[in-house]
């Protein structure tokens, strides 16, 4: 089984598919600072790291042969701190270049968005991809941007595109865009949605701006999961730009520590 299932309780989320250095000089982009920064982020408390590889001119890319590079550099330099690949298509790659990749490389973890995978509406690939995954064992989070897509996943699980063993979902509080300010609200409509359908996932959130650590701290207090990292904000709680990734993660650890003696908390689990 991969060290992926369940998901650990912070992922890190250091880079993303949209962001460079023109935004925080901390964020890294080639595989020698994604090591570095996983390691400063593991040490605050981040039990595995979703990364983003990006080609010679810092785009983000699907390339098998890079994220192999990626896997083997972080085996050798922290081998207690998984890998979560990525297909996310941020505008450029079809359904059919995510399926490829998944082809080519069989990784301890990947996040798939559901919604792109099923875009081109082969749902006989789609099944093949990932049922493939989950017969070598890799542990898939399926990303889901709304409440409704929680819906087309219980109904794709029902159909068999889906394996219906080890559900783990990532419930994205907002959309990639210019000045998205995520707030804790947005996560009842995915909770209410997954009960309604029967889903009980190995859940966990991310949220966008300044009220990043509010949305996770909410989640975690509700029993799930958060994903934390310059991938989808930069500021701390206070609103200062943090100094790096390991910054953000130390201060979701800060509130997992805040809520660890609060017996009580909702879970689906």
């Amino acid at each position: 089984m991969s060290r992926l299932c369940p998901l650990p309780t912070i992922m890190v989320a250091p880079n993303g598919a949209r962001r460079g250095k023109a935004d925080h000089p901390a964020l890294p982009v080639t595989i020698p600072e994604i090591v570095e920064t996983a390691r400063a982020c593991h040490a605050m408390g981040a039990g595995a790291i979703h990364a983003h590889v990006r080609d010679a001119a810092e785009a983000h890319v699907l390339d098998a042969g890079l994220y192999r590079e990626l896997i083997a550099e972080m085996a050798r330099a922290i081998p207690a701190m998984p890998v979560q690949i990525t297909t996310e298509s941020a505008g450029f790659f079809t359904a059919t270049q995510q399926r490829a990749l998944l082809r080519e490389i069989t990784p301890e973890g990947v996040s798939i968005a559901l919604a792109e995978m099923l875009a081109d509406g082969d749902r006989a690939a789609a099944r093949r991809s990932y049922h493939a995954l989950s017969e070598a064992g890799v542990a898939v989070q399926h990303i889901l941007y709304d409440a409704t897509q929680v819906g087309t996943l219980a109904a794709e699980i029902a159909a068999g595109t889906v394996p219906v063993s080890d559900v783990q979902v990532l419930f994205v509080l907002g959309r990639y865009s210019s000045g998205q300010q995520s707030n804790p609200a947005m996560l009842a409509p995915f909770l209410d949605a997954a009960q309604n359908a029967g889903l009980r996932p190995d859940w966990a959130v991310c949220a966008f701006g300044q009220a990043e650590t509010a949305c996770l701290r909410y989640a975690l207090s509700q029993g799930g999961k958060a994903r934390v990292g310059f991938e989808n904000n930069l500021h701390m709680l206070d609103g200062r730009l943090a100094p790096d990734n390991s910054a953000r993660v130390r201060e979701i650890s800060e509130q997992l520590n805040v809520l660890a003696p609060d017996s009580d908390r909702a879970s689906f689990r």
